[in-house]
């Protein structure tokens, strides 16, 4: 275990009137961070409101404010002058962030000013004789490596669904401190004018699922089955790039080198081949279960259990057992 403390940038999601709350990835951030010290975890939040409730399910002691000045966290650069002007507080084991876009951008910000590394699409980290080690898949999954920051303050970017969130088991009562920035050029040179959130199906977004079910070319463009076993899993849904380009799904629901990369505890293929361009992006996954009625589709090679069958066939079988077993309603 390390011993100094661990710094975690932290999500919400909500508004100054409804409230924020506590990401499922910032959960799981803080989880890890928690594993990797016994020293204290500390949070950065970046809005007005933080959900101190759940920060302190989560053991964190102490919450940092900066203060915006009219910026937007939106921003990766805003995030990044944020974050240091916490980071130069205090001697950090490591910072922690969210592998996401702006996650990925800040890491590479930090490591930068910080003359460090960074490392991102992490899919586990532990300490290793007094040293953190990061673990990733890369070349399109074809490795798994695990490698250590050599020099400075290590800033790891977890993938979402990497690891399991679990409280605290003594809740802490966090102090929150305020913080002044001195906001770069590069923060202060885009304004973001208005955002609006991505409508929603009312499941579980598909980059923090902890079970995925991706929907492929065997589909035929019928996406039923694939959400009805979705729903009945409390899954994410998915889909191959070819079921996005037939129009057949809406393009944010592609997986792969060119979509979302995921790392669901269980991935559920279903008419999907296994093209490199889309294993890539799947790799990280705990288990991974196929239905595909080509037996030399590649996916095979990459599946815990396979089904080699008809999916039309295979799915309300499998759907039925589930509501004998009294895991979704009749």
């Amino acid at each position: 275990m390390l011993t100094n403390p661990i710094l975690v940038i932290t999500d919400h999601v909500g508004d100054p009137v409804q409230g924020f709350t506590l990401t499922g990835p910032s959960q799981q951030l803080l989880t890890l961070a928690r594993s990797l010290t016994a020293g204290p975890v500390h949070a950065v939040a970046l809005n007005p409101d933080p959900d101190m409730e759940a920060l302190g399910a989560y053991g964190v002691s102490e919450v940092f404010t900066p203060d915006l000045c009219g910026v937007s966290p939106r921003v990766a650069a805003v995030v990044a002058d944020a974050a240091l002007a916490v980071i130069r507080q205090a001697e950090y084991a490591a910072v922690l962030n969210v592998s996401n876009y702006r996650g990925r951008e800040v890491a590479g910000i930090l490591a930068a000013k910080l003359h460090s590394g960074a490392a991102v699409d992490v899919t586990a980290c532990k300490v290793v004789d007094g040293e953190l080690q990061a673990s990733k898949t890369v070349l399109g999954g074809t490795w798994a490596t695990s490698f250590k920051v050599a020099r400075g303050t290590p800033i790891i970017s977890l993938r979402p669904s990497a690891v399991e969130a679990v409280a605290a088991e003594a809740v802490t009562s966090p102090t929150v401190t305020a913080v002044p920035v001195e906001y770069s050029a590069a923060a202060k040179a885009v304004q973001v004018v208005s955002s609006e959130e991505q409508g929603s199906d009312g499941r579980v977004a598909l980059a923090e699922a902890p079970i995925a079910v991706i929907g492929g070319r065997g589909v035929d463009g019928d996406f039923t089955l694939v959400e009805e076993l979705a729903d009945a899993l409390g899954a994410g849904v998915g889909a191959t790039r070819v079921a996005c380009d037939e129009g057949w799904i809406e393009r944010s629901a592609q997986v792969g080198q060119t979509g979302v990369t995921i790392a669901p505890r269980l991935y559920i293929g279903l008419g999907v081949s296994g093209a490199v361009h889309h294993t890539c992006g799947i790799q990280a996954s705990q288990k991974i279960v196929a239905v595909c009625d080509d037996p030399d589709a590649p996916i095979f090679e990459l599946t815990d259990f396979g089904v080699v069958g008809d999916i039309n066939e295979v799915v309300p079988q499998a759907l039925e057992e589930l509501r004998n077993l009294g895991v979704v309603n009749n």
